[in-house]
């Protein structure tokens, strides 16, 4: 038996503005109100993809938790504006 030596968190969610240093990008985590379902998942993941230099966005409706992947840290007035555009409210980065 190999021991595997991952060190994701159960969720899949990173720190707060952590950054990879082996692929060089940044993931940021962010509290979104109003999310309650699939849908509303899908609504704030289309809006934060569309941003210039994100890579992934996966959003949890049940903890209302947004963890976003980019090439560089976003500007959090556009994402703010981005999560807004979806019909929900950007409480802050979580962490």
């Amino acid at each position: 038996m190999t021991e595997n030596s991952s060190r994701s968190t159960p969720d899949g969610a990173g720190e707060a503005g952590g950054t990879d240093d082996r692929s060089g990008k940044v993931t940021a985590t962010y509290k979104v109100t109003g999310m309650t379902c699939g849908h509303c998942e899908g609504a704030v993941s289309s809006e934060l993809g569309e941003l210039a230099g994100v890579s992934s966005v996966q959003a949890v409706a049940a903890s209302g938790l947004v963890t976003v992947t980019s090439k560089a840290p976003l500007d959090e007035e556009a994402v703010r504006a981005a999560v807004d555009e979806a019909g929900y409210e950007l409480a802050g980065q979580a962490g």
